[in-house]
């Protein structure tokens, strides 16, 4: 009697759930559809000066027009609101520390950290220091975002805030000055330098020797990979110069460890991720190297992947461009900030890749109750309460608080504390009865200038102003590449960067004592910086910045230059460029990798079943196109052999990730056949060799493809294998599916691979070969004609699940194509398929 009884309630729940469902699908539908913005007609602007139009091509890319700064990013912020206001919300609530009130306890431990690293209130300390134009343009745009506010709101303003997934259906608060400036510190930490290799470098110190550890962190090439500027404009003495050699007092790994935790915490904002595969491609070249006699500038950022896009594409031009109104740009830049992050003018073209300078520092602090020891005086912390309300539970408060380095990291997690009391350092602390802790000094919670750089970017009309605008861009430091009108090209180096003493900054210092102080910043007149130069062509992708003779240390986790190497001979081997050429090369995707280590793959002797795939190797050109066997077979090779190598013999947390850190590693250890890491230390009185661990990555990997794939090596497709997933931000990975299905897109089979141009990133440790890391847009910049530029974007404009605008950019980006790049107005106005008419 019972079964049948629970059959029955079995039943009836499954029939209520699907119903449940279905109604829950239902309103999320009605709710996509209510939450589309008007692209065409006329709306009231309050505030505005002028009429501003709003035009849209057919991928919905909006070119705004208005008679005034003000007016244009008054306008810029209604649009944004239009298609991107949740993204902007949610971007909000994580640099506030404030995700507990939408998503509840989960989030208080990533609140606490944001509050205890105080993003917006150093957004909120910054604001008042910015020059009056450059507020006025923040207000404006802020107005902007509100004035789509008042009419919009609930399941009119985005499909997140229907039927109750984020609280009441309610309006949103105002949007102000000080969210747009947090999203740049929020870039800052994310793109903030070499904690994480720190970290990992640390942690396999706990297994092998120092001296084995180096090992895994190769010198930079110099000899093989010139650094972006190989001849220095600069002049310094070698009292800037300082120790490179990493030493890791006893306990301090652990420390690191928990480090890592916190910094896990944090959900990645917009996708600009840290680690293997987080980089850039950007490049510049003379006119004496293309068709036109004009310069050309290639730029292509690679961050996590994400639904929705990264990037927002849009144009912004005063209607009759003068001294009051200088604004005729177009580019990419991040809902929620005004202005364009990278693009051109109607004089110059710019580009970012990542500089990954150092500019983190951990101090492990002597406290005692409400002070802390410096260099003998007891002086007191500073200290500020914060309340995080958590949705449907009760707010937490927690007291945050800082010595002069900066915010106690350990007060906002006891395992840190732990750690640290445990190392050599933090037992020095605690000598004389003091208590340990540590901080963190890192240069983006100082205020700074950040947001005029940008302003001053988009208006900038030649080097001298381009640079003086590059002296403003203090975090995150980035690799800056220049091309103007008048035929010039430069590479400028920017960012706020310290200069230590005492230590390299890669392992926590005592806090109590001023030998280990920063001592100021890398002059800007002493970063590296080229112009014009012989060659006729800048590229940086990552790459050391300037070679050893340079007297500053700016960082030690540099990309190993596989990629810039590569641009570069492709440079060479074009001849004269055109945009066709230059999209080309970003679609590069040959493995250098490959080209090194199958030669030596070949060459071992393999049984019959093995050797079906070895052969796929003979003639390979080590392109990795989506329907490549060799490329599929390598990859797995690869993958196989950095796991019986290492995987052994360091921790998991440092399991290799496969990039080209891991090819210089491979490439030293090839020359030793004998070396220890050949060694599988798992299997007693047997030592292995270089020549077993090639064959067995081979055989694993045939024995892996077939059981993925197929048995025939043949119909091996890389793409089958390499696929990427955008997955929504919030939602996403709700494990809902009608919720997955509704807001994330794909897979999608991608070519390229990790540290090829097409750097389509995976990452080995995991097991598998999801795409983790992507070109997420690709732009060509034409200087003899704006009108002929390329850009394409991974995913659309919109943020609205449901709109046509939502991914149609991804079929024509994951193919490698682009969009026509209308700049001029004639081009515009062709292009235009809705125009919104913005009035007083």
């Amino acid at each position: 009697m019972q079964r049948p009884l629970l059959t029955r309630l079995g039943t009836v729940l499954a029939i209520l759930l699907g119903l449940t469902l279905i109604a829950t699908t239902a309103g999320l539908i009605m709710g996509v559809r209510r939450s589309f913005p008007e692209y065409d007609g006329r709306e009231v602007l309050a505030g505005l000066g002028s009429q501003a139009l709003v035009r849209r091509d057919a991928s919905g890319v909006p070119q705004i027009s208005a008679g005034s700064p003000e007016d244009l990013f008054r306008a810029q912020g209604y649009v944004h609101a239009q298609d991107r206001f949740y993204e902007m919300d949610f971007g909000r609530h994580l640099t506030s520390g404030r995700l507990a009130e939408w998503f509840g306890p989960s989030m208080v431990e990533t609140d606490a950290f944001v509050r205890t690293l105080g993003w917006r209130r150093v957004a909120s300390q910054e604001y008042p220091r910015l020059s009056a134009q450059t507020r006025s343009y923040l207000q404006a745009y802020a107005d902007g975002v509100n004035a789509y506010l008042a009419t919009h709101s609930g399941s009119r303003l985005s499909v997140e805030y229907t039927m109750g997934l984020l609280g009441p259906d309610d309006r949103p608060e105002p949007w102000t000055p000080v969210d747009s400036l947090a999203w740049l510190k929020a870039m800052a930490w994310n793109l903030r330098g070499n904690m994480d290799d720190e970290i990992a470098r640390a942690l396999t110190s706990t297994k092998v020797p120092a001296t084995r550890v180096a090992d895994l962190y190769p010198a930079y090439p110099f000899d093989r990979h010139p650094p972006i500027v190989t001849r220095l404009a600069t002049a310094g003495a070698d009292a800037g110069r300082q120790n490179r050699r990493a030493v890791f007092p006893e306990g301090t790994t652990q420390a690191l460890r928990q480090v890592q935790r916190l910094l896990d915490t944090i959900p990645s904002p917009r996708g600009l991720g840290e680690g293997d595969g987080i980089g850039s491609n950007s490049w510049v070249v003379a006119g004496s190297r293309t068709t036109t006699g004009k310069p050309m500038l290639a730029n292509d950022p690679h961050l996590s992947p994400q639904m929705p896009s990264i990037w927002y594409q849009q144009g912004l031009h005063c209607k009759d461009p003068s001294t009051d109104c200088q604004y005729d740009v177009a580019g990419f830049g991040f809902a929620g900030v005004p202005g364009i992050v990278i693009g051109h003018n109607t004089r110059i073209a710019w580009g970012f890749t990542n500089l990954g300078p150092d500019v983190m520092d951990l101090y492990v602090e002597r406290l005692d109750g409400d002070t802390y020891m410096y260099d003998g005086s007891r002086l007191p912390l500073s200290s500020r309460r914060e309340i995080i309300q958590v949705k449907d539970q009760p707010s937490v408060e927690i007291v945050v608080r800082s010595t002069r380095h900066g915010p106690l990291l350990s007060d906002v997690d006891p395992q840190l504390r732990a750690a640290v009391t445990g190392a050599a350092t933090g037992r020095e602390a605690r000598a004389g009865g003091w208590k340990a802790g540590v901080s963190l000094r890192w240069t983006a919670l100082d205020a700074g200038t950040t947001a005029e750089a940008i302003f001053d970017l988009n208006t900038a009309r030649n080097w001298s102003e381009f640079r003086a605008a590059a002296a403003r861009f203090e975090v995150p430091a980035q690799n800056l590449v220049y091309a103007d009108v008048d035929g010039h090209i430069g590479y400028q180096a920017p960012g706020r960067i310290p200069i230590r003493r005492g230590s390299t900054g890669e392992w926590p210092v005592p806090g109590w004592s001023s030998r280990f102080e920063w001592t100021g910043w890398v002059p800007f007149d002493q970063l590296p910086s080229a112009f014009d130069p012989s060659e006729g062509y800048i590229v940086t992708a990552n790459q050391a910045v300037a070679p050893p003779s340079y007297p500053y240390r700016l960082a030690d986790h540099w990309s190993y230059g596989y990629r810039s190497d590569r641009i570069t001979d492709l440079i060479r081997a074009q001849g004269k460029l055109d945009v066709a050429a230059m999209e080309r090369i970003q679609l590069d995707t040959y493995n250098a990798n490959a080209a090194f280590l199958v030669p030596h793959l070949r060459r071992i002797k393999v049984d019959a079943f093995t050797a079906e795939g070895q052969a796929l190797l003979d003639g390979w050109d080590f392109t990795q196109g989506v329907d490549s066997a060799p490329a599929a077979y390598f990859n797995a090779v690869w993958k196989n052999l950095l796991a019986a190598t290492f995987h052994d013999q360091i921790p998991k947390d440092a399991w290799p990730s496969g990039g080209d850190r891991w090819y210089e590693v491979v490439r030293d250890l090839m020359k030793d056949p004998r070396n220890l890491w050949w060694d599988d230390v798992r299997t007693k009185g047997v030592r292995e060799d270089r020549d077993t661990i090639l064959r067995q990555a081979m055989v694993e990997a045939r024995k892996e493809l077939t059981r993925l794939l197929a048995k025939d090596p043949k119909r091996w497709r890389w793409g089958k294998l390499h696929k990427l997933e955008l997955v929504n931000q919030s939602f996403g990975q709700s494990d809902i599916g009608p919720l997955e299905r509704l807001f994330n897109r794909g897979p999608y089979e991608l070519p390229g691979g990790t540290d090829a141009v097409l750097a389509t990133s995976w990452n080995a440790a995991s097991g598998g070969y999801d795409v983790t890391a992507v070109p997420s847009m690709r732009m060509v910049v034409d200087l003899a004609d704006f009108d002929r530029s390329r850009w394409v974007n991974v995913a659309g404009v919109s943020g609205h699940p449901g709109s046509d605008h939502y991914n149609d950019q991804t079929e024509a980006w994951s193919r490698g194509r682009t969009m026509r790049w209308p700049f001029r107005p004639a081009a515009v106005e062709r292009a235009t398929e809705n125009t919104l008419t913005l009035v007083p």
